[in-house]
Order: C-alpha cells, then sequence, then structure tokens
C-alpha cells in the first residue's frame, strides 16, 4: 500500500482580519520534490506555519492520508511525521554540533545510542562531520543552515518543509546543497517541500511548483511550464527573475 500523501485543502489563515492565505490548495506525495515559490509577502512562509501547526486556520484543513492534523500542536504535527526549517537559524550555539543533532533525535523517541549514530550518519551526508565538536554558533551561516536540515531529518519524517535553505550560501555552497536535497526522496522516501528565491536551485530540484500571489495560488504544475506562465512572470516583475 503506497504511503499516504500531504494534502492542504482550501486553507485560509488571517491576520487581524487580514487574509494572509486564502483558499490555497497544495498536495505532496512521498518521493517528489514541491517548490513553493512566490514575491516577497505572497504567504509562503504562512503556509509552512499552517501547514506545521505554527498558526491557526481560519479555514480549510490540513490531512495525512485520511488523518486531519489542522489543528494539532506543532508537536503533534511534528510527531506525524512532518519536520521543517525555519527561516532564521535556531540552532543550539552553545551546544556541540554533534549535540545539537542527537537532541533532535532524542525528541523524537530514539535511545541515547540510535541518536548519536543517526547524528554521526548525518553530519557525514552533509559533510559536517569535521565540525562535530564544534560549538553550533562557531559555524559559518551556510553551515549552520546544513545542520539545521541535518535536524530536521533526524526525526525521519515523511515530509520535509524547507524555508529558505540556501539563503545565505555562496555559489558552491548551494550547489552542494542542491545535490543532498534531490537525493533525499529516494534515499528517505520522503516528501520534500521547499520555500527558496534562488531560482536556479528551485527549476533544477523540483519536480512540481506552487505559485503564491498575495495569499492565492496562481499557478502550479511542472516547473518548465510554470516558469512560462504569464502570471507568473507578471508576478516575479519580468521573466529574467525566473530564469534556470
Amino acid at each position: 500500500m503506497a504511503n499516504p500523501s500531504l494534502e492542504v485543502v482550501d486553507v485560509a489563515v488571517e491576520f487581524s482580519g487580514l487574509r494572509a492565505l486564502n483558499g490555497v490548495s497544495l498536495t505532496l506525495s512521498p518521493g517528489e520534490i514541491v517548490g513553493l515559490i512566490g514575491p516577497n509577502g505572497s504567504g509562503k512562509t504562512t503556509m509552512i506555519n499552517a501547514i506545521t501547526g505554527q498558526v491557526p486556520l481560519a479555514g480549510g484543513r490540513v490531512m495525512i492520508g485520511n488523518k486531519q492534523i489542522s489543528g494539532l500542536t506543532p508537536r503533534e504535527v511534528a510527531l506525524q511525521g512532518l519536520s521543517r526549517s525555519f527561516q532564521i537559524v535556531r540552532l543550539f550555539n552553545n551546544m556541540a554540533v554533534l549535540d545539537n543533532v542527537e537532541a533532535a533525535a532524542l525528541a523524537h523517541g530514539s535511545s541515547l545510542r540510535a541518536a548519536r549514530a543517526k547524528a554521526l550518519t548525518l553530519l557525514d551526508g552533509f559533510n559536517l562531520s569535521h565540525r562535530a565538536d564544534d560549538l553550533g554558533g562557531s559555524l559559518s551561516y551556510g553551515d549552520k543552515r546544513r545542520v539545521e536540515i541535518a535536524r530536521a531529518l533526524a526525526a525521519d519524517p515523511a515530509f520535509l518543509l524547507l524555508d529558505e535553505p540556501a539563503a545565505g550560501m555562496n555559489e558552491a555552497e548551494t550547489e552542494a546543497l542542491l545535490h543532498i536535497l534531490a537525493a533525499l526522496p529516494r534515499s528517505r522516501g520522503l516528501g520534500l517541500l521547499i520555500i527558496d528565491h534562488d531560482m536556479s536551485l528551485i527549476m533544477r530540484l523540483c519536480d512540481r511548483l506552487h505559485v503564491l500571489a498575495f495569499g492565492k495560488t496562481i499557478a502550479e504544475g511542472r516547473a518548465e511550464d510554470v516558469r512560462k506562465n504569464p502570471a507568473v512572470i507578471e508576478a516575479y516583475l519580468g521573466s529574467e527573475a525566473i530564469r534556470a
């Protein structure tokens, strides 16, 4: 039996009476990568916050298969198999890098021995084994981003939601991250939803794109089709912004 998909159905979110999201629907299946893109203020981060229980819904629902997860606390959502990263990196700066990742595994039920093994494997996968004993606060911004993704993976999620994981990375770091992320759906069987403003990364990485503007969906589909959509080009103020 196939693993269930994550389904966002007609979701609305309001802040002080203003709709940040208005009837947005989105699906994410295991093994695929979906890019969530749009201009600043279009509702991308609010969408991830809505999916993961960080903000309440004013309408709609979030489902994993036949199970509704909207209305659950962020921790309860995480226990249903969703992990996320944040725009602002949230490491324990005074803890070793290895301990940062190990703590995430422990929080999701791994034994101490299993958590240590998992953390070591993840750091190796992100080419960070040589920084295992360094304090989280001593890392470069790009390395902090990679540790945060490793921590999210320590929960063995069915769905991974990344909010601008390439922000602050140089070209070489972004290219390395691209290859790591591209392998995750196949190696772990997870669904990956990614927000990023690096359109070269998004266009090369994603199977499908979902485009927001002013809290509404303006386009969705294969990357090569979405990039030619007139509404998307207009939202990004010109085709140069969405070239791969």
